[in-house]
């Protein structure tokens, strides 16, 4: 390129407005990392895309940069103030160094803007900005002689809609580029396919999807499609253009996929070169005589043909033919990375740092000839599935879906399609708020049963102030939460930036549906479904000490050793406590409201109502009554009297046994025969048998209503008998004065009863509410910040529970077998953790484990949808809850019996946990993996549990691909085996669990500190392990599936949502350390705000 340099000299000596920018610059040359001499200060006048570097303001300009094939790179941290310029041409880097932040940015944004590219995206941007305004004075001038019915047409232009099944894709199409040319004769080529979309109304092309890397051939065939979700606004109008680019170096990233305006998007020239490019409608696809379009790829200017590029409409349920040898020639024109077979290798990677021999590889790939594993969830009514009936419910859940479209050859040469959905869900935030809601109350609850202990000794009294005073705290912080969670908006997950926010503590990290639809040519269409959320833990209180599983232990050592200050109750005692107290809130209501139905119908003289209303009287006292049948609440009265003041203790002359209790209870006929007790004396002598005689009073009075019915209903009877030929008028006016004789006889009976149970009530409300008070006592603060800490992980827990049930419920309403298991045994939930047992994440894994383990306090119940709300309700309290999942009342009618007439569902949570990554390396080299070996140990004896349950109560044919060969018990055992070994990094205990999980049909969850980078990782790898073991992925097409998943699937997206960037959070010396098939593509990692 010449240059006038008397033109240029005159050029950069013009006065300062007369530059697009200017100011001082610390430059110097870069070469790799290294500067080749000290960053010496210029004055930098930027004119066009020339770079003027001068000693000072007056002086010549010493040199000129031309900004042409160059980008700049900018260094994102708050404290940098350089940027660096690099060169296509290989000449060395131009380091620049600013005065300040501010200045950084301005001159990175004129340096990137100074090249011909960014003056043809500015005329762009200027003709778009023209075409708007032209567009809407033609809409301002028309609406001025237009009716009004023509005006809204015109506002809104009606456009071609594509029918659709309801639910699925609006479109969907696969590509493949032959006789593509290459610059150079030699050069092979590594293409790919970015697509754009020009939506008809607005003319803007807004950059949709990629296809993955080809690498080597010049006919490459795409494995990658496009799909366009139910809700984007497509329309046979709508243009595509389809843009080949020739990467030179992968290393410089991947390409941006997801709809972002163009200003956002990286340089065209960064590591890749244009090919060419061509445009077709979707309605020239759609119809299509083949639904198939050959079309041209051509340069820039459209002079040249550079090779065709074939368009192939795609529909789930319908097969390509005539592409079998094109795959074969792909597959030989291409080089492929052997694997090793990943469902029996202990430790199927080599790196620095763990690497078994051959001869362990050798055996492990010989014993995986004989262990094939079944994990097909077959789609047995694709019309449950994606029918209308079941679109409002799962759509109250689901929000936010990206869709990822693929075909992968099996090893018959036969296509596959491959259909990967990621979706968000409503249920991140919907469930802690419930929950959050639920201890509102159950702590006011409790504050006020302090309140209501009555007057206490002075040391008691002061313990129960400050009690009272931390409880309020807390509650108040559970109230600004739960208000500051009312306030929120936007998207329905929580990034894995906002893990440490104090106001989203409650909220899942990342909480995400994966799931992959598979139509392969000889098998039933398949649906594989994988809940991936961060583990759940409480990262803002940070794990310093420790997490939830350490920290309830000690504070459980140092509670026993209070002193005289308190007394101390076991957590069993406690736990007792807070059933009981729950149980008199549940059952006084009930009792009350059936004897006032008992007390109606003695009114109405109605012998049938009689008998209902006895019955469901006699049922809930019964069970009241059984509720006090515990040594707790007798104990804790006597502890509560002699913490009243001037308590004094009275032994009893004659101890009374149970069978004296119930020989009263059954002659015991009239209430006048009962002695009404005082509350708990204060001043007086305690006789320790008074509760005994104040709960059996409950009994006796039941005793005594039942008799008083029974003796009426058998007058009634018999004077029916003898009046039945008398006078009608006169026996219709005895019915009248016998039924207000009814009402009258038992009016006094159920007052009594009444009383009874609200003197029981009282006194067992305040004994156990002084169990409470010490439980709270012995620990301030800690037992609180404990509590809260639990919450907070439970919240998180519970919240993906809940969406895996749901999900699960909805694939599998049309299996009698899975409906069968789920109320007769119970859910599997099988959790996969990734978190290593060195540093912060051990504190993550003791707060995960805790927090699995409560949901055994979780029982499910389906109930029918009266109302276009969905949303899963919540009852309970913090030692048992109850999700009520709603359904509509088509979908709720193809349940059993037993669920639709409210039978309690059982969850049975595991959780095996093998660290990956360099920390976990350097935990099984100097620190201690215990607390893995422990976990999974444990769990390990929680799923032979839940099998054994499983063999006993369900009939050999309900398990799904059940094999002689390799059963569940097989697989158990070499489970067991597996986690005895302590081999490190053990992922095949990972693949095993799964394995057996879904084969119990249960629900999996895949863990790992954020659910982005070491979640997408293994995902990815099931997803490829199931297409190669259940659907014949051809062998040689694994690592290119692979790729394809990580490198442009749903996972990449995933990263994209959470930290605006398309890089999983990894880089090299990290990767070492990692097992094999969990590193992902070269390009897709690096550095990335996590």
């Amino acid at each position: 390129m010449r240059f006038n340099a008397k033109d240029l000299a005159l050029l950069a000596k013009r006065p300062s407005g007369c530059f697009d920018k200017e100011g001082k610059l610390k430059i110097c040359r870069v070469v790799g990392d290294e500067k080749l001499i000290e960053p010496r200060e210029r004055w930098c006048r930027l004119k066009g895309n020339l770079l003027f570097l001068m000693k000072n303001k007056s002086s010549e300009a010493s040199e000129v940069v031309i900004l042409e094939r160059c980008w700049v790179v900018e260094f994102r941290s708050k404290t940098d103030v350089s940027i660096i310029l690099k060169f296509q041409s290989g000449e060395p880097d131009l380091y620049l160094e600013a005065a300040s932040k501010p200045d950084c940015e301005a001159w990175a944004v004129a340096l990137g803007e100074a090249n011909s590219e960014g003056l043809r995206n500015k005329i762009q941007q200027l003709q778009r900005l023209i075409m708007e305004i032209k567009e809407e004075r033609a809409a301002d001038e028309a609406r001025q002689f237009l009716p009004s019915s023509q005006v809204d047409s015109l506002r809104e232009p009606q456009f071609t809609s594509i029918q659709r099944i309801a639910n699925e894709p609006k479109l969907e199409f696969s590509l493949a580029c032959k006789g593509l040319v290459a610059a150079t004769r030699d050069r092979k080529l590594n293409t790919f396919i970015q697509v754009s979309v020009v939506h008809p109304a607005e003319h803007i092309l807004t950059r949709y999807s990629s296809t993955e890397i080809v690498e080597g051939t010049r006919d490459p065939l795409f494995l990658t499609g496009v799909t366009f979700p139910p809700e984007y606004p497509i329309y046979e109008e709508t243009k595509i253009k389809l843009t080949v680019y020739d990467v030179k170096d992968k290393s410089q990233g991947t390409v941006r996929t997801s709809v972002l305006p163009d200003h956002k998007e990286p340089r065209a020239d960064v590591g890749r070169s244009f090919l060419g490019y061509t445009t077709f409608t979707v309605g020239d696809l759609v119809k299509s005589k083949e639904q198939q379009l050959t079309l041209t790829l051509r340069t820039s200017d459209g002079g040249k043909t550079v090779g065709t590029i074939e368009v192939n409409l795609v529909k789930m349920g319908e097969f390509e033919d005539g592409e079998m040898g094109h795959i074969t020639t792909d597959a030989q024109d291409q080089k492929f990375l052997c694997f090793l077979p990943l469902k029996s290798c202990s430790c199927g990677f080599l790196s620095a740092t763990c690497a078994h021999n051959t001869e362990n590889l050798e055996r492990m790939t010989d014993r995986r000839a004989k262990e094939e594993c079944a994990l097909v969830h077959e789609c047995t009514a694709p019309e449950g599935l994606s029918g209308k009936d079941n679109l409002p419910s799962l759509n109250a859940v689901l929000k936010n879906p990206i869709c990822k479209l693929y075909r992968f050859p099996t090893s018959d040469n036969k296509w596959m399609r491959i259909r990967e959905q990621m979706a968000e869900t409503t249920l991140s935030f919907h469930v802690p708020k419930e929950l959050i809601n639920l201890h509102i109350k159950e702590d006011m609850r409790r504050n006020q049963e302090l309140k209501d202990l009555g007057e206490l000794a002075p040391h008691w009294d002061n313990m129960r102030k400050s009690v009272i005073a931390h409880c309020d705290q807390m509650l108040s912080m559970y109230q600004d939460t739960l208000a500051e969670l009312g306030k929120h908006t936007g998207s329905s997950f929580k990034s894995s930036c906002s893990k440490g926010e104090k106001t989203l503590e409650f909220i899942p990290i990342n909480l995400h549906l994966q799931r992959m639809h598979v139509h392969s040519p000889r098998l039933k269409d398949a649906l594989y479904d994988v809940i991936t959320v961060g583990a759940p833990a409480a990262h803002f209180q940070g794990f310093k000490n420790g997490g939830l599983r350490k920290l309830l232990s000690k504070f459980e050592a140092e509670r026993r050793n209070t002193g005289y200050q308190c007394i101390y109750y076991s957590p069993e005692n406690t736990a007792k406590a807070k059933e009981v107290l729950s149980n008199i809130n549940h059952l006084q209501p009930l009792i009350s409201s059936h004897a006032d139905l008992l007390l109606n119908s003695a009114s109405q003289h109605s012998p049938d109502s009689l008998k209902n209303s006895l019955k469901m009287l006699s049922e809930k006292t019964e069970l009241f009554v059984h509720a006090f049948k515990d040594q707790l609440v007798r104990s804790a009265l006597l502890a509560l009297y002699t913490a009243r003041p001037g308590c004094v203790l009275k032994k009893p002359a004659v101890p009374r046994n149970s069978a004296e209790e119930g020989d009263d209870l059954k002659h015991q006929d009239h209430p006048s025969q009962i002695k009404r007790q005082d509350s708990i004396p204060h001043h007086s002598e305690y006789d320790e048998e008074e509760w005994d005689r104040v709960w059996a009073n409950v009994g006796k009075s039941l005793n005594c209503v039942i008799a008083m019915v029974d003796r009426l209903l058998e007058k009634d009877n018999s004077s029916k008998i003898k009046e039945g030929e008398s006078d009608p008028s006169a026996a219709d006016c005895k019915v009248l004065h016998a039924g207000g004789d009814w009402y009258e006889q038992l009016y006094p009976l159920v007052i009594t009863l009444k009383d009874c149970m609200g003197e029981v009530v009282t006194r067992a409300k305040q004994s156990m509410a002084f169990v409470l008070l010490q439980e709270l006592a012995c620990g301030l603060p800690q037992c609180l910040m404990l509590t809260l800490r639990r919450d907070i992980v439970f919240s998180q827990a519970l919240a993906g529970l809940v969406c895996g049930f749901i999900i699960k419920l909805h694939t599998s309403l049309h299996d009698q077998g899975f409906l069968q298991q789920l109320h007769t045994v119970g859910l599997l939930v099988q959790y996969e953790g990734l978190l290593s047992t060195y540093s912060e994440e051990a504190g993550m894994l003791e707060d995960m484990a805790v927090g699995i383990s409560d949901l055994q306090k979780v029982m499910f119940k389906v109930i029918e949808a009266k109302s276009e709300d969905f949303l899963p309700i919540i009852t309970g309290r913090r030692e048992h809850y109850v999700i009520e999942v709603q359904l509509p009342a088509k979908m709720f009618e193809l349940l059993p019996q037993e669920i639709k007439e409210g039978k309690l569902l059982r969850m049975y949570p595991v959780l095996f946990n093998v660290g990956i990554n360099e920390q976990q390396t350097l935990a099984e080299r100097f620190g201690d993996t215990t607390l893995q070996e422990n976990i999974n140990q444990e769990n390990l004896e929680l799923l032979k549990e839940y099998y054994n349950l499983f063999t006993e109560k369900m009939p050999p044919d309900c398990l799904p691909h059940f094999q002689e060969q390799n059963d569940l018990k097989g697989l158990l055992e070499n489970l067991h085996q597996n986690i005895q070994a302590k081999r490190r990094k053990n992922v095949e205990i990972m693949w095993l669990a799964a394995t057996i999980c879904r084969k119990l049909n249960g629900v999996r969850f895949t863990c790992c500190k954020s659910a982005k980078d070491r979640t997408s990782m293994s995902v990815t790898l099931e997803q490829c392990s199931i297409l190669r073991d259940e659907h014949q992925l051809h062998k040689d097409f694994f690592i290119r599936a692979l790729d394809c998943m990580r490198r442009e699937g749903c996972r990449i997206e995933n990263v994209l949502k959470n930290v605006k960037c398309r890089k999983y959070a990894f880089n090299m010396i990290q990767l070492m350390a990692f097992p094999k098939y969990y590193r992902p593509p070269e390009g897709t990692y690096g550095k990335a705000d996590t």
